[in-house]
């Protein structure tokens, strides 16, 4: 196990892709001391930032004690192995990430899990904006892998998902699920406006209350379970919504009935 804890609070941005449990594997403590990083434009030692110790070869741990909030893309493209951060942690966490566990005891900032292939992440904290989602200009958005976390996430999350399951326990902000092509999103509280936008395929579970549903979309059926994944399901019942249907959409927007009694008007149309 590789225990590293930062040496100062840092005021600038930290570009630190190579800490990851792929890049540590079979380097001594020197060798992952040298390895590059970036704060600000200045290119620095990864020891220069951190203080290393390396207390086991046995497995492919990864453990950060302290806030890095100004450090991204920690477990960028990690394919195996566990990172485990007491503190809170910057942008781009498990960016392109295809294997593996990170598991964070604070809150994430923006596009945690962006192009995400398979892995777990969990986040004991808040996440902020674009969680599972593509950066600027790109559809590439989650393709396998899950995602969970504890408190609250911020807007555009889950865009452009094509697989793989993200589990909410707090509250989600507008846009969920923009663009959404398939996978699971399920949030146990409030989820705000514009659920869905543009989706064709997929399915958001919402337990608790839904701000508005779009016109493009339509009430298909009530449902009274709903189910996650293999080991999952959500009872409810739940009123079932097909869309976008402005993009001649398959997408599946489940809202809770007990949740949403502003919702009641569609019942007739069933």
């Amino acid at each position: 196990m590789i225990v590293l804890t930062p040496l100062r609070k840092f005021q600038f941005p930290v570009m630190a892709e190579c800490i990851s449990p792929d890049v540590f594997q079979g380097k001594s403590r020197d060798e992952i001391a040298s390895l590059t990083v970036y704060e600000g434009n200045r290119r620095k030692k990864l020891g220069n930032l951190f203080k290393i110790e390396k207390e086991s070869a046995e497995n492919l741990k990864i453990t950060i004690k302290g806030d890095v909030n100004e450090v991204r893309r920690i477990g960028s493209g990690m394919k195996s192995g566990e990172i485990m951060v007491f503190g809170n942690v910057g942008m781009h966490l498990g960016h392109k990430m295809e294997g593996g566990k990170i598991t964070v005891h604070g809150d994430v900032d923006g596009w945690a899990g962006s192009e995400m292939k398979g892995g777990l992440i969990e986040i004991q904290g808040n996440a902020g904006n674009y969680l599972a989602s593509p950066y600027r200009g790109s559809s590439v958005g989650m393709r396998g892998g899950r995602i969970v976390v504890s408190g609250n996430i911020g807007t555009d999350s889950g865009a452009s998902m094509q697989k793989g399951v993200i589990k909410i326990h707090g509250k989600a902000g507008h846009f969920l699920g923009f663009r959404m092509r398939g996978g699971v999103i399920h949030v146990e509280k409030d989820v705000g406006d514009r659920a869905g936008a543009c989706m064709t395929g997929g399915k958001i579970v919402v337990s608790g209350s839904l701000e508005s549903i779009l016109p493009t979309f339509t009430i298909d059926k009530m449902k009274p379970k709903v189910k996650i994944d293999q080991n999952e399901k959500v009872t409810g019942p739940f009123y079932v919504f097909l869309g976008d249907r402005s993009e001649n959409g398959k997408g599946k927007l489940f809202a809770s009935k007990a949740a949403n009694p502003h919702l009641s008007s569609f019942e007739k149309l069933l």
